[in-house]
């Protein structure tokens, strides 16, 4: 018989039982809905994570760290870094070599000192921390009350959330701090200003000539050949925005509270501890710093990126590293939320298994008719199967329509929630079309699988005994 035959016949006998069938049907798309919506939790939170990761800024970020810091404080790790010769400074020079590597966008140094800042005649200590002009795009300082910085030498800072607050007195209950809105912060803070005060490093020759009424006191340190002042200065800056999150809150650095630009931060030359350690040793008379971010082009080449860095003589650490064991927990719960899925859709199998042996005694005559007329065994159990198969197609196709309309209703219902707590709104569920071909295909193949036994035991009747089956 053709197939085009056996499918009628197929679905003709579906049809004589609807009602049967149709709730065998829903229990498999109940399966399907219950297996597709928690994989697409799943998938929704994985994506979701690389996003904020994504704008963070660091995704694409490596972190470069001298190898000289290693030593003294473990005498293996001494021994298992690089030797004498390939522990380099992270100064000036090695910045600038980083930054002309291949795919390579920047690499700023991390410049954040903690220094003395006055609002209103009262006295706050905090860390300062420099960020470059490209990080108008991260996610912290995106939509903040105010503005960026207007340029990359402007004498402007942006507060974070907790800085603010302390600026204006309130101290919320611990854990009550994202009641207050940040907006209610910026109204009386914005184009108010903050004198800083901060130990500025002087170079000796530079320093024997200067003479600025911003001086107020000096003291030279000299170290073998280095020699350089230290003075106190001031420096006025305008608060031109407020930032609700935190953008050092991934980098695992000591946090800054307020930042200035980058290419001003460089310019104050403020004192920094390596200063003192890296003149007692003899190092590099260039800036040397502690830490250098290097912004690569594309995420993917992070990796790369990394290991020519290391040829350099360098420690190197990227958000990618990390995220490692991120990757491997979002894998274990799409295993766990698939499982837990496909329970639903096993209890549906066993609903197959008991419509296809009912059918079986409903239609003894029948296939003790077909088996008198030439059907083979064969052709007996693909009818069953094709009949296991319709319905786990059917309920495939609208289970996985139905696990589609629940994630969109949770996730609009979410938003909601989120719109009330003034949040912005998120993505928690994604369904991509690999998962909706696999779940249709899934339900199909279980359903054939329930089909085995029903299909065997038609298949087994002898015709005589069918046919006089009452």
């Amino acid at each position: 018989m053709k197939t085009y035959d056996l499918s009628e016949l197929a679905l003709r006998n579906l049809r004589e039982s609807s009602l049967r069938n149709s709730l065998t049907t829903i229990g498999i798309s109940v399966g399907v809905a219950s297996l597709v919506a928690m994989l697409s939790l799943g998938i929704g939170l994985q994506k979701l994570a690389t996003r904020h990761l994504a704008k963070s800024g660091l995704f694409d970020t490596v972190v470069v760290t001298s190898r000289r810091e290693l030593r003294g404080f473990n005498r293996d790790d001494e021994r298992s870094t690089a030797s004498a010769a390939e522990s380099r400074t992270l100064d000036e020079p090695a910045r600038q070599e980083i930054e002309r590597l291949p795919d390579v966008l920047e690499a700023y140094p991390d410049i954040r000192f903690i220094t003395e800042l006055s609002y209103q005649n009262k006295t706050h200590l905090t860390m300062v921390s420099g960020i470059p002009d490209s990080a108008r795009s991260n996610d912290a300082f995106t939509g903040i009350p105010g503005s960026f910085f207007s340029s990359e030498t402007a004498p402007e800072v942006i507060l974070q959330k907790s800085f603010a607050l302390e600026l204006l007195g309130k101290t919320p209950p611990p854990g009550h701090e994202d009641d207050v809105p940040v907006r209610e912060l910026a109204k009386p803070l914005l184009g108010q200003e903050l004198v800083m005060r901060y130990a500025q490093r002087v170079s000796a020759p530079e320093s024997a000539g200067e003479n600025t009424p911003a001086k107020s006191g000096a003291s030279t340190v000299s170290e073998s050949d280095a020699a350089y002042s230290v003075i106190s200065r001031e420096q006025k800056l305008n608060i031109v925005g407020i930032s609700d999150l935190d953008p050092d809150s991934m980098r695992g650095a000591a946090r800054a509270r307020v930042f200035l630009p980058l290419k001003l931060a460089q310019d104050l030359r403020v004192m920094q501890p390596s200063d003192v350690r890296d003149s007692m040793r003899g190092f590099s008379k260039q800036p040397s710093y502690s830490t250098v971010s290097v912004r690569v082009r594309n995420p993917k080449n992070v990796e790369a990126v990394e290991q020519a860095i290391k040829k350099l003589g360098f420690n190197t650490f990227s958000i990618l590293d990390a995220t490692r064991s991120l990757r491997q927990f979002f894998a274990v719960l799409d295993l766990f939320l698939g499982i837990f899925g496909s329970l639903a859709l096993a209890v549906a199998s066993i609903g197959i298994v008991n419509t296809l042996v009912m059918a079986i005694l409903e239609r003894r005559r029948e296939i003790g008719i077909m088996k008198a007329i030439g059907a083979s065994d064969g052709y007996v159990k693909k009818l069953f199967f094709a009949e296991a198969g319709a319905m786990g197609l059917l309920g495939g196709v609208v289970g996985v329509a139905l696990g589609w309309a629940i994630g969109h209703i949770i996730n609009l219902g979410t938003n909601i929630y989120l719109k009330r707590q003034a949040l912005p709104p998120e993505s928690f569920w994604s369904v991509p079309w690999w998962l909706v071909g696999a779940a249709i295909v899934f339900a199909f193949i279980v359903s054939l699988v329930s089909g085995l036994y029903p299909a065997a035991r038609a298949a087994r009747l002898d015709p005589v005994q069918a046919l006089r089956y009452e």
